[in-house]
């Protein structure tokens, strides 16, 4: 759901009409699905509370501003009317809530995005990487496995092939680039040979045209495991595929002054050099600025396991979120109060998405990409 909180200049600043300006929209999103079996393994109840704790935070500094003349001093006059909404983003680790909130148009009236991430450090940026998710259906023929074997159509060995096929491929695969999958259905009995045969495959890469290369380049492969052993192969792409996070320097030079003062320790930017997982907040970062920050929250426990429910759950995982909260409510103001750091955001969203997209118009392949990518520009 989609809440929204009208912060508004002080009275004597003048409030929006038909002869002044429209309203800054901030945006700050929460997250709040959790993992089957695992609960909050990857503390997205903490992302929850650090958009809406942002956004009270943000109100109440705003609303102070008006009740307080001393607390205005020195700011800017008129000081800018702002609109603040808390959206609800939901199905991030599996469908791309994000995707279709951007094809409904619930970003089109914000003008920039925060939010954060629990981890084990504090970063004011992770390389989020793009990534197509894709299952892939064999169909053979049955047949007695001792009888009549030859009357069969292995359905099961189509799947080992692809699987073997992508092992040979890895020779052939940027460091960068990311594989991985599951059988999900290899046949029902020993003595049948399988007629059906299912794999569940994630593939990720930095960038939309590295993504747009692997996905070709795995999809050989299941093709040619279906001519080896004379199965018919189906491929289904899933219907949303999450984006890279684009990165906006000068918001996460904001965020990052605003940490340190309230007593955040960044690791160093050479450390930021790995991947990460991916979400479908890369997605919204190509459609307006905005940042993805990842916050500590007292534990060095892992994503995606039960002792990091366990962290997400604990009283101390509070205090971090909260100063998290309070870093982005600050990283706000600035973007409120300083037209040159607002023009800034503007214009690294607008250099950095230009460039993705000169990157995606030149494949190496001399094809253009076939993930869909023109549709969603109009993240787990």
């Amino acid at each position: 759901g989609v809440a929204v909180a009208a912060a508004a200049a002080p009275p004597q600043a003048g409030q929006p009409s038909a002869s002044s300006p429209l309203p800054l929209r901030l945006g700050f999103l929460c997250e709040y699905d959790a993992l089957p079996g695992l609960g909050h393994a990857c503390g997205h109840n903490l992302i929850a509370e650090v958009g809406a704790g942002a956004a009270l935070g943000l109100k109440g500094s705003l609303e102070s501003l008006g009740q307080s003349p001393a607390a205005a001093a020195g700011l800017p006059r008129p000081v800018p009317a702002v609109k603040v909404t808390v959206l609800g983003t939901p199905a991030e680790e599996d469908g791309g809530g994000k995707i279709d909130l951007i094809k409904a148009g619930a970003f089109d009236d914000l003008d920039v995005v925060f939010m954060a991430h629990p981890s084990q450090e504090d970063a004011a940026y992770l390389p989020d990487v793009a990534e197509h998710d894709v299952t892939v259906k064999y169909y053979g023929k049955a047949s007695h496995a001792a009888a009549y074997p030859w009357e069969g159509v292995n359905a099961l060995d189509a799947a080992v092939l692809a699987y073997n096929n992508l092992s040979v491929l890895r020779q052939q695969m940027k460091p960068t680039w990311r594989v991985h999958g599951i059988i999900k259905n290899g046949g029902v009995k020993p003595n049948i040979i399988p007629s059906y045969a299912e794999l569940e495959f994630y593939l990720r890469a930095p960038s939309l045209r590295e993504l747009s290369l692997l996905t070709e380049k795995v999809e050989n492969c299941f093709k040619a495991a279906a001519l080896a052993t004379g199965c018919e192969v189906e491929l289904k792409g899933s219907a949303n595929d999450y984006y890279n996070v684009l990165p906006n320097k000068s918001l996460e030079k904001a965020y990052v002054e605003n940490g340190k003062k309230l007593g955040m320790d960044f690791i160093p930017d050479d450390n930021v050099n790995g991947l990460s997982g991916s979400t479908d907040f890369g997605n919204v970062t190509f459609a307006l600025p905005g940042i993805h920050p990842y916050f500590y929250i007292g534990s060095d426990a892992l994503n995606h396991t039960e002792q990091y429910t366990t962290a997400a759950g604990s009283e101390e995982a509070q205090f971090y979120a909260l100063r998290t909260a309070k870093a982005l409510a600050m990283t706000a103001l600035d973007v409120i109060f300083k037209p040159d750091l607002l023009e800034k955001v503007r214009e690294d969203f607008r250099m950095v998405k230009l460039k993705e997209e000169a990157l995606l118009n030149i494949p190496e392949n001399g094809k253009r990409p076939s993930l869909g990518i023109g549709a969603a520009c109009a993240s787990h």
